[in-house]
């Protein structure tokens, strides 16, 4: 990456990213809904979190490394899924790339502009992301499809209330981009000529279908049409979800675990992994931060299955928080979106690398020679901090 082109901290990641951006598109990154209150929590709830680091005797040499669905990767930061990756002509095959190049995996959202074939093939660590969409004959083969394209673990994310509206206004998102779409959206566009340059230079426009469920190898359907069936598809059952983890059969991960009665329902069902998770603050606001809810469903169930976590993660002392608190790893999501608006492919590399350094000065700060070392006794927390959910 060119030197003019590095940045040093997430934060100016996001602010390249809405300069490069049309405003729409940035407002998508920047999601949330309703009143935005578990989009903020999930952020500030890291702030309220200390060290407590030492001052001689530290550790020269830090092990970074952990695995995370039977998967080594370098550092204990990997991709979360993301729907339609439309701010860069390459999407989610640079996202992938990135992810191969600086050793960790990638998480592909079964609603991505790329299809399966093309990820797993950037990235042979790709674990496919799918929502309980169209019964189980499509949920089968969908997942089918996957494993022939070499994913190596299936993750299915349950949480969600099909919320809308947001205080800040959402943004206009088309369902396809023809001629209408694109006349509407032209005024914002043509002051953001960095962006339409990466398109120009691809002759193509943003894809904004969803590849990856097109049924027996039909046209794929648009993202708004994929969203339809998935809002009229009956809703999951706990039965279901074992059902689907049995078909997998392989590393099996459920996303959107908030509460202990639900972790523990999620062991019972055979999942591999939990990832506790609020949907980045896109799904019923209110909802507490991730960090906070982790330590009580680290203490019921970490000692039976990985737990992984994801939202608000900016930096690497992010990361090391929470593995202080029981997660084996942490997921990124708005950060290398950003990333890939700032710089495509090099910009993911660049966020990963942030998160890479500010781990390593922390566990250097704290003495630990490896991110297992990681305990409650490095931090800070202060009184009124967790959230005990369903105990």
């Amino acid at each position: 990456m060119a030197k003019s082109s590095w940045f040093e901290t997430v934060a100016e990641a996001q602010r390249r990213a809405a300069k490069t951006l049309p405003k729409s598109v940035y407002s998508a990154l920047v999601a949330g809904s309703e009143r935005g209150t578990t989009v903020g929590d999930n952020v500030a709830a890291f702030a309220e979190l200390g060290f407590a680091p030492h001052a001689a005797g530290l550790s020269g040499k830090r092990d970074l490394g952990t695995t995370v669905l039977g998967q080594p990767i370098s550092l204990p930061v990997f991709i979360s899924p993301t729907g339609v990756q439309a701010v860069h002509p390459d999407g989610e095959v640079a996202v992938a790339r990135a992810a191969a190049a600086r050793g960790t995996a990638m998480s592909l959202s079964s609603f991505a502009s790329k299809s399966i074939e093309e990820v797993a093939a950037a990235n042979p660590q790709t674990f496919f992301q799918m929502y309980w969409t169209g019964g189980r004959d499509k949920m089968e083969a969908r997942m089918e499809r996957a494993r022939a394209a070499g994913a190596v673990g299936v993750i299915l994310t349950s949480d969600w209330t099909f919320s809308s509206g947001r205080d800040w206004g959402s943004p206009k998102i088309p369902e396809k981009m023809d001629l209408k779409a694109m006349l509407r959206l032209a005024p914002e566009c043509i002051t953001r000529p960095r962006w339409l340059l990466q398109f120009a230079k691809t002759a193509k426009v943003p894809d904004l279908t969803a590849p990856n469920l097109a049924d027996g190898g039909g046209p794929a359907p648009t993202f708004f049409g994929a969203y339809g069936e998935w809002m009229q598809t009956p809703l999951p059952t706990w039965d279901d979800v074992a059902w689907l983890r049995e078909q997998w059969g392989g590393p099996f991960m459920l996303k959107g675990v908030i509460r202990v009665d639900d972790a523990r329902r999620a062991v019972d069902a055979g999942v591999t992994a939990i990832s506790v998770s609020n949907h980045g603050g896109n799904n019923l606001d209110g909802t507490p931060a991730s960090i906070r809810a982790l330590p009580a469903i680290a203490d019921a169930v970490g000692g039976q299955v990985e737990i992984v976590l994801d939202g608000g993660v900016r930096r690497g002392s992010d990361t090391v928080k929470a593995l202080a608190l029981g997660a084996r790893a942490t997921m990124i999501g708005r950060a290398y979106l950003w990333g890939l608006a700032a710089g495509g492919q090099d910009g993911v590399e660049n966020v990963l690398d942030i998160m890479r350094g500010g781990i390593d000065s922390a566990l250097l700060g704290l003495g630990h020679s490896s991110v297992h070392d990681l305990s409650r006794s490095d931090l800070v927390i202060p009184p009124g901090f967790r959230r005990d959910l369903g105990m």
